[in-house]
């Protein structure tokens, strides 16, 4: 089962192979359509029959509210009364400008879960090769969900081209995401205020990745960087422990060895960029799931996200 419900895409067919292909340069409507984003989320009070079904009275429950859609009338969550709901139009609405005169290009746009979740990913128009060869391109993911899974979310992504994985940029003391709460307002204008200072801070981020690209790796301290990504706290009889994933650390060793995309390229071969590669292709192509579908949603928003930001974290410390 596909939790993708709709999408649209420019360029390359997506990991599931669904979707509605564009030309480049589409304007917002015709994403809209394409995409399967051109209904609204309404509201509607709770309410509850007491008694019988046929013969007893409804009765109201002003705290909570239904969130549903308007063009199938599908029921899409429970939320409290001062829920702040995020229209699809407002995802896209997001990108107006930035690809009108920013440079931007939206690449993908679409539905997960029914209408529970939407997202847009643009590419940035940055980029940076790694010893020649070794592409990475920048991108701005926005997403949001109406069931309590997600806050508003606007984060920079990088896409190594070779393999098509997704690291989240980390800059600096900034991890490059900005996250609207649903009791809060989204307020499109101020969310790329805060971005202004992570767009400029590309450069930042690509000096990173050249360092652990030039970062040369001996097999004993590859182990010990992937058994300390690797190794998660765990609880036994209420006493906190640590558990080793061996057979994830067996798969992950086999792509950073040789059977990785891009794994023999000179940026990655025996270097630090080869090890967080290793992790970002386990993460977004390998790990157990219970669909491709979840397995990208945990690479983007989860605990697959959460294992890419650590092992970054272990390899910044090889080259500090």
């Amino acid at each position: 089962m596909h939790l993708v419900q709709s999408m649209a895409y420019v360029n390359a067919t997506p990991w599931h192979g669904l979707g509605n292909q564009l030309a480049p340069h589409q304007p917002l409507e015709v994403w809209a359509e394409r995409a399967g984003m051109n209904w609204r989320i309404e509201e509607s009070e709770v309410r509850f029959v007491s008694g019988s079904a046929a013969l007893g009275a409804i009765h109201a429950f002003p705290e909570q509210k239904v969130l549903y859609r308007s063009d199938t009338k599908a029921p899409l969550s429970v939320v409290s009364s001062r829920y702040q709901v995020v229209q699809p139009a407002e995802i896209l609405e997001f990108y107006r400008d930035l690809t009108e005169v920013g440079g931007f290009e939206l690449e993908t746009a679409g539905v997960l879960k029914e209408g529970r979740k939407l997202w847009a990913l643009a590419k940035t128009g940055q980029s940076a090769t790694l010893k020649g060869r070794d592409k990475v391109n920048g991108y701005l993911l926005l997403a949001t969900a109406c069931d309590g899974t997600l806050a508003t979310t606007a984060q920079f992504t990088s896409v190594r081209v070779v393999c098509n994985n997704t690291l989240s940029i980390a800059l600096g003391d900034s991890t490059g995401v900005v996250k609207v709460p649903h009791r809060s307002q989204f307020d499109a204008q101020a969310v790329k205020r805060q971005l202004g200072i992570a767009i400029s801070s590309w450069d930042g981020f690509m000096a990173r990745m050249k360092a652990l690209s030039e970062c040369r790796v001996k097999d004993d301290a590859a182990e010990a960087f992937f058994r300390r990504v690797l190794t998660y706290p765990t609880n036994v009889a209420d006493r906190p422990t640590a558990s080793v994933n061996d057979s994830a650390i067996k798969r992950v060793q086999q792509l950073y060895a040789g059977r990785g995309k891009g794994a023999l390229l000179a940026s990655a071969d025996s270097t630090a960029w080869g090890l967080v590669n290793s992790i970002t292709e386990f993460v977004d192509h390998h790990r157990r799931a219970r669909s491709d579908d979840h397995r990208r949603d945990a690479a983007w928003f989860g605990a697959g996200a959460a294992l890419k930001q650590k092992a970054w974290d272990e390899a910044m410390k090889l080259v500090a």
